[in-house]
């Protein structure tokens, strides 16, 4: 190759790159499980004080959703999501369906509470027209908040674990006019939970330093407060880490920290909510994150 043409191959090169380093890189933080709790509604409150956009997925199954109602109205850098919700995992700190339990009696055990696991629930039988019914007035008690709500998503996955329930949650997004999460092409990040409690920033910070300007790219966090609320509750399931109410606590310090806000700067990250995705990508373009050939 002749000097010419090898530096016009460099300099086109380089340019080339320059120009993708130019592009901003796009992320969604939505942060899931808003309103089970006075404490993850304290944390929740701490993040929306930043001015950082990001997406609240909220339990309306939960008492405390109420004030996580409260807390919303006026952060209008957040986009409000409903966590559909058939599970309540913690011990001595449980929750039933909107309709009541006898509205709904195969998604309930005994005491008209939802079941902590996947599992629990399917051994019961669960009716796919009491599913529906349930979903449905989740949607109904967050559209009459007096919130905006823009989109669904799932607590535990449950709502879309089976194609029927799947089914369910597009049928009531396209009649009620919401997105759903997951069904704009996102790329889910590694999150953070299952980092050790001491390395959740380092964890962020590296997670951050890669990023594709080309995706859209998804990353989901649970946080709360530490503090006698949120250390009293256990998992009723083996699959939670051990210290939970640290392992959140560890969350949100990395997302409030330096960290965070100089690594969004540093790696030209432009910040979006479900709200900005639904309004540029339109939700008649949605599609299912499932092969259509195949359930998966």
């Amino acid at each position: 190759m002749k000097l010419g043409s090898f530096l016009f191959v460099l300099l086109f090169s380089v340019l080339i790159i320059s120009q993708e380093n130019d592009q901003p890189k796009e992320m969604l933080l939505r942060c899931d499980d808003i309103g089970m709790s006075h404490s993850v509604n304290m944390a929740a409150a701490k993040l929306i004080e930043t001015n950082i956009p990001f997406s609240a997925s909220v339990m309306f199954t939960c008492p405390w959703y109420q004030e996580a109602v409260d807390m919303l109205k006026n952060a209008h850098h957040v986009a409000v999501g409903i966590h559909l919700t058939l599970n309540a995992e913690w011990k001595n700190y449980r929750w039933g369906p909107v309709l009541g339990k006898e509205a709904v009696p195969s998604l309930v055990d005994e005491n008209g509470f939802f079941f902590p696991s996947r599992s629990k629930l399917y051994e019961n039988d669960p009716k796919v027209e009491e599913v529906a019914k349930e979903l449905r007035a989740q949607i109904e008690r967050a559209l009459n908040s007096g919130l905006e709500i823009t989109y669904l998503d799932y607590h535990m996955g449950t709502a879309v674990d089976k194609p029927e329930y799947r089914a369910i949650v597009e049928k009531l997004a396209e009649e009620y006019k919401l997105g759903i999460s997951r069904y704009f092409e996102e790329v889910d990040s590694e999150m953070m939970y299952d980092d050790p409690i001491e390395s959740k920033t380092d964890s962020l910070e590296k997670y951050l330093t890669h990023l594709k300007s080309d995706t859209l790219n998804l990353f989901v966090a649970h946080i709360t407060v530490d503090n006698p609320e949120m250390q009293a509750m256990i998992d009723l399931n083996p699959f939670g880490p051990a210290e939970m109410s640290k392992h959140r606590q560890a969350e949100l310090n990395g997302l409030l920290s330096p960290v965070f806000k100089e690594g969004i700067k540093k790696n030209n990250i432009k910040m979006l909510t479900y709200k900005d995705i639904v309004e540029r990508v339109g939700l008649q373009n949605m599609k299912s994150p499932v092969d259509p050939h195949g359930y998966k």
